[in-house]
């Protein structure tokens, strides 16, 4: 029997670059052409089961706390006062999840452009919300996110925007004009924190983002996370502020994870928060050009 292999659609230039990841489809659970993307859910026979996007694997059950630990604690703990969050994107539910840890937030507001992938995520997916999208804190909004920076009064002290690569759908959260917008619904001393592809092999997405968040941001860095189906080593997630909120002690990031009483995390711990923002050289040398 022929086996069933998902090529991912990310680089498309497999040939001219002399590689591609392939998965192995063991079953296809369910596929659905939105008004947006293409959206595939299926099994693997070593990710457990895959949402990909246009082609491009976004989450697997198997790695997904490697992602959506380090883009939610990290800058959670680093802040050290958040009650409320933004979320751009993020339709699985895992980011919402991780950020519905945290008790001494109140509020997570959730704008998803497809109300499909939250569907399909809720039916076939469950444990990536485990029971967020329920949550009284949690407001669920099917809608533009770069129309609701654009156009809300309201402010937070956190946001995080859990966005697909810079094309089709997910191209226009990578603009002057979005960055700038979600910037003004910051509270003072708030923070932005942004996917910002695998450098190793998307220079342009971390020089794009660094050029940009610059431009907007007295403070920006980036720190370090390894997801296994984001091929190419480890993946770069912003951190821009105001505010020096990177250069905490071991001791301050042990305090506050301990206040903050998460004690089912796989990858996040203190330990990785502090070296998380130790960049290797590589990425150190795109960052300074």
């Amino acid at each position: 029997m022929e086996k069933n292999w998902f090529d991912e659609k990310l680089y498309e230039n497999a040939d001219e670059i002399g590689f591609k990841q392939s998965l192995l489809n063991t079953k296809t659970v369910a596929t659905k052409k939105s008004e947006f993307q293409d959206i595939v859910i299926f099994d693997s026979s070593r990710f457990g089961r895959v949402l990909a996007l246009d082609g491009v694997i976004q989450t697997t059950t198997a790695d997904e706390f490697f992602y959506h630990e380090m883009f939610t604690h990290v800058p959670i703990i680093a802040h050290g006062n958040v009650k409320s969050v933004l979320i751009i994107g993020g339709g699985d539910g895992g980011i919402l999840r991780e950020v519905l840890k945290h008790k001494s937030i109140t509020r997570a507001v959730m704008v998803e452009i497809d109300g499909d992938v939250i569907d399909l995520c809720q039916k076939h997916m469950p444990t990536l919300n485990n029971g967020a999208f329920a949550s009284p804190r949690a407001e669920i909004k099917v809608a533009d996110g770069i129309e609701y920076v654009k156009t809300t009064a309201e402010k937070f002290d956190l946001i995080i925007v859990d966005s697909t690569d810079p094309m089709n759908v997910g191209e226009v959260l990578f603009t002057d004009e979005f960055y700038a917008n979600a910037k003004k619904c910051l509270n003072s001393g708030g923070l932005l924190t942004t996917q910002s592809g695998v450098p190793f092999l998307q220079v342009h997405e971390l020089k794009n983002i660094q050029n940009r968040l610059g431009k907007l941001f007295e403070y920006l860095t980036f720190y370090v996370v390894p997801v296994p189906t984001y091929i190419g080593g480890f993946m770069c997630l912003s951190f821009a502020s105001d505010s020096n909120l990177k250069d905490l002690d071991l001791a301050t990031i042990e305090q506050r994870f301990l206040q903050a009483n998460i004690e089912d995390t796989k990858y996040y711990n203190p330990q990785i928060h502090l070296a998380s923002f130790a960049l290797p050289q590589y990425i150190k040398k795109i960052i300074s050009q």
